[in-house]
């Protein structure tokens, strides 16, 4: 389990369907070992601190084993590390598997899962792709929030473990159902 990129953005405002959105999904990969704060990233900044931010969803991490499946649903489409909005693109960490409240130690940092992402439609505006957003939503490829517990450093390359977990917790995917009402896989 390692981090294959870290990635941050500041907001912008982009034009869709002739108006103007505030958004921070715009995210690239950094050098270096940039500093993991409470409330984000160095560097890292959410437009909607109401549905984005705060210390329950300080970072948010996505899968790199995702990144296939979205390849082979959009051939062609440009799916660099952040593309999903992801401050880290984490390797071996799947949401069937990482549980609510799971801590991970990543470089001198603690985090803790908190809550799966429920995307908004500023993904499809990312993207390009207004559909993906319901296509996310039914492949149940989330990813997952974090809270802060220890700030640190992070950087690309560094392992992931995982600190403390519980075998009784729901997984990211399982909580995912249980927001959308769902109690079976994808639809």
């Amino acid at each position: 389990m390692k981090v294959l990129s870290v990635n941050v953005g500041r907001p912008r405002v982009v034009q869709s369907e002739g108006e103007p959105v505030d958004t921070g999904i715009f995210k690239h990969p950094v050098k270096g070992r940039p500093f993991v704060r409470r409330l984000n990233i160095v560097g890292d900044e959410q437009a909607d601190l109401r549905n984005h931010g705060g210390t329950d969803k300080a970072v948010y991490a996505y899968p790199h084993e995702y990144y296939e499946y979205w390849r082979g649903q959009y051939p062609g489409l440009n799916l660099p590390f952040g593309a999903f909005g992801e401050n880290l693109t984490v390797e071996g960490l799947l949401d069937i598997d990482v549980r609510i409240g799971d801590r991970l130690g990543i470089g001198s940092a603690q985090l803790r899962v908190t809550q799966p992402r429920i995307p908004c439609y500023k993904l499809g505006i990312r993207l390009g792709r207004p559909d993906i957003v319901r296509r996310f939503v039914r492949s149940e490829y989330c990813g997952f929030y974090l809270a802060v517990e220890c700030e640190g450093e992070i950087g690309a390359g560094d392992a992931v473990s995982i600190v403390a977990s519980d075998a009784g917790a729901a997984t990211v995917t399982q909580a995912f159902r249980t927001h959308l009402g769902r109690r079976d896989g994808p639809t």
